[in-house]
């Protein structure tokens, strides 16, 4: 049965150890199907870098507890072994609770943790520590450990006679090394789109021999031999396979699920990629397109000198349907505001600015305020959120005289966090629709048909 990495909270090293065990796995020619905890793109991009399957998210909150277990079952099965990185700390979910979390997803999928700890500073600590997470929930079994920032002998000495009478097993003891420290930004690690340091596969899988019980571990890694019992079909849709969907996919825009496109492909609807990054004119031929999220804030000087894909943008926002999430919302407005200032013209489809801000993040409950193309009147969906910047300004709340077109926006639903007030948020007219949240389409049957059905409308190509 394979096993969760998990640990006491975040930044003790569960995405350097998933990346070690995994490219030890790749040295030796084994495929490893790993998973993410969360609603996490750029973990889930590092794992999906070093030549092994692509990395799925598996979150309950987001995709309920059904879509988890089969999208476990049905990735899992593929290969001989899988891992599945945990987020945050071990019973970190939403809000104060532990729904959500990686004990909860260990709890749902009936498998071990294996549990890494800094050591730094600490000896008979440690044991309390471990303890403490072993007991808090007797139905969760943590059944190998590893020690982070072990820098001599002597360390790890003394640790192992600390715990010679815990029925537990130590799998490994890591050394700091900066040559497996991951680079770091606001949201987290730098993506591999973006990363001039890539990894060293051969470096990491020679450091994960000489430093993890790695024989041990790969007990840990075999995938379960259980059959899928049910399994979504997505094959009652109504598509017109002559109106594909343009998606926006490149260094600057790739927070997007892979779910997703496998999702629309396997509904029938044609894929197209678009990049404007390479200052690319969206395909003649789309009569949709996604803007994912990404880091239009750090390339917004480069995004404003990409003049081909603006006017092709401004273009097709009276052709067909827009669909943009946080990074690609930020695309639509009048400008970026960049940290010294400097205003970086978008596309000019939304009327706002966007400036630095403090950290959002979370999960949020979502209810619909209209009948739009992504959500209905009352429909309560789930989302969630993770960005730093903000709408400064809302030059249609301002009522600046836009164009008639923009005039006829409001918010498509209103959203609300853990214990907070519903607040309306986002942008939609039957042609757009725009917000900070982020979805998880394929898990989502009702709103995965509304937004289908809005790829599926013919606009005029001479409104």
């Amino acid at each position: 049965m394979p096993c969760v990495i998990s640990s006491p909270s975040t930044d003790v090293g569960k995405t350097t150890l998933s990346l070690l065990i995994s490219c030890w796995a790749f040295s030796k020619g084994i495929k490893v199907q790993t998973f993410k905890v969360g609603p996490d793109y750029l973990d889930q991009q590092q794992l999906s870098s070093i030549g092994q399957p692509i990395c799925r998210n598996l979150d309950i909150f987001l995709s309920g507890e059904e879509w988890v277990q089969e999208s476990f079952l049905k990735h899992s099965l593929k290969y001989e072994f899988s891992l599945i990185e945990g987020a945050m700390g071990l019973f970190d979910g939403l809000g104060s609770t532990t729904f959500s979390s990686t004990a909860n997803i260990a709890k749902l999928l009936n498998v071990p943790v294996i549990f890494i700890v800094n050591a730094r500073g600490q000896v008979a600590s440690l044991l309390a520590t471990v303890r403490g997470f072993r007991d808090f929930d007797s139905k969760l079994s943590i059944e190998g450990i590893i020690f982070n920032n072990v820098n001599s002998d002597r360390h790890k000495k003394l640790i192992k006679e600390v715990f010679k009478n815990e029925d537990i097993k130590i799998l490994g003891f890591l050394p700091s090394d900066s040559k497996i420290a991951l680079n770091k930004a606001n949201l987290g690690l730098i993506s591999p789109f973006d990363n001039s340091r890539e990894i060293n596969v051969e470096y990491f899988a020679n450091y994960a021999e000489r430093n993890l019980d790695v024989f041990s571990l790969i007990k840990f890694l075999k995938s379960p031999q259980k059959k899928i019992l049910n399994s979504v079909s997505f094959k009652d849709y109504k598509i017109d396979k002559s109106k594909p969907i343009a998606i926006a996919e490149d260094k600057i825009f790739h927070f997007q699920y892979p779910e997703t496109k496998e999702f629309l492909s396997e509904v029938g609807i044609p894929l197209i990629p678009w990049s404007i990054y390479d200052d690319e004119e969206i395909p003649n031929e789309a009569f949709s397109l996604i803007i994912p999220g990404g880091f239009p804030e750090k390339y917004a000087d480069h995004i404003s000198n990409s003049l081909k894909s603006l006017n092709s943008l401004r273009k097709f926002r009276k052709n067909g349907f827009i669909y943009a999430e946080c990074g690609g919302m930020m695309l639509l407005g009048d400008f970026i505001k960049d940290e010294n200032g400097n205003n970086h013209k978008m596309s000019g489809i939304l009327p706002f600015r966007s400036k630095k801000s403090k950290l959002s993040v979370g999960y949020r409950y979502i209810e619909g305020l209209k009948n739009t193309p992504i959500i209905k009147e009352n429909q309560l969906i789930k989302g969630h959120e993770f960005h730093y910047w903000e709408i400064e300004n809302n030059l249609y709340e301002l009522d600046l005289g836009k164009a008639e077109h923009q005039k006829k926006l409001s918010s498509p639903w209103k959203i609300k966090s853990w214990k907070s007030e519903y607040k309306d948020e986002g942008f939609f007219d039957e042609k757009l629709h725009a917000s900070w949240i982020h979805l998880h389409l394929p898990s989502s049957p009702d709103v995965a048909k509304n937004f289908i059905d809005a790829t599926q409308i013919n606009f005029s190509k001479n409104s």
